[in-house]
């Protein structure tokens, strides 16, 4: 596994300007997801985007992927390859952005319905949304990995869904993948303590069914093994004072798509301006 990186307040502020570059990423697409367009042609309006910003695409080449965009409709959970293939009313996308500037990245995704959706589907996407929160709660000084597991564990098996064992969230930095990795499943009081300075990707992915999951001979994308639904979400977040702070939002979404929500204010100093 790799290294954990502790980060200054500096370098916390460094990630949060990639993390909001990312953020702005997602709220441009959120205007442009609508039946009819492809995940390649939003992959090519990310990738502008993310240079006109001054940074780089952060999953473009990172192991050989060959896209700006993880795009993963329906029953993909991650790592999906966007292709022209038009979305059509109904579908639910997964998208998965990074951004690299000033050597630290950002890293994070949102789950859209693209038109009117199925209520099951739907129920999905908010429990999966909510249980990110419930993880983000407990990431604070004397708890510990599995304590975020097991909140985000118990807030969906619950609802009867399936928690994925294979993929996991990271540590974030200089380096996209760091350091410890961070279940979305686990038993309270076990795993790594939190400790200050530390940054995350917090992001849980979930089935509507089975846990189970196959791949794709693409050797990239990830399915459910019962050809359910999967959502995923997720959030950058640092441990600054012994508290959760988010760097990544999902406000410009929101303001994209007349969304009016709090549920970030418990976990930011500072009200962010959108």
């Amino acid at each position: 596994m790799a290294a954990i990186v502790l980060k200054t307040k500096e370098e916390i502020e460094l990630i949060r300007e990639s993390a909001l570059i990312v953020s702005k990423t997602l709220g441009m697409l959120a205007s442009e997801i609508k039946p009819g367009i492809s995940t390649l042609e939003l992959d090519t309006l990310a990738e502008v985007f993310i240079r006109d910003h001054d940074a780089e695409p952060g999953f473009l080449g990172l192991y050989d992927f060959p896209n700006t965009l993880c795009m993963s409709p329906n029953a993909q959970v991650v790592h999906g390859i966007p292709n022209d293939t038009p979305l059509q009313e109904g579908d639910i996308i997964s998208i998965d952005c990074g951004a690299l500037k000033n050597g630290f990245y950002g890293d994070h995704a949102y789950t859209f319905a693209v038109g009117e959706i199925a209520p099951e589907v739907k129920k999905l996407l908010e429990v999966t949304k909510a249980s990110l929160y419930e993880g983000i709660t407990t990431f604070r000084t004397g708890n510990r990995l599995g304590d975020m597991g097991y909140a985000i564990q118990h807030h969906c098996e619950k609802e009867g869904y399936g928690v994925v064992r294979e993929l996991v969230g990271h540590g974030l930095g200089r380096v996209m993948h760091e350091g410890p990795e961070v279940a979305n499943y686990g038993k309270r009081g076990k795993g790594k303590k939190f400790q200050e300075g530390l940054v995350l990707a917090i992001e849980p992915m979930i089935n509507g069914g089975t846990h189970r999951i196959k791949q794709l001979e693409d050797g990239w994308t990830i399915l459910t093994a019962d050809g359910k639904a999967s959502a995923h979400f997720e959030h950058n977040v640092a441990l600054v004072d012994g508290k959760p702070e988010l760097l990544s939002t999902f406000q410009y979404i929101y303001a994209a798509l007349d969304i009016e929500s709090d549920e970030e204010l418990p976990f930011r100093k500072e009200p962010l301006l959108v």
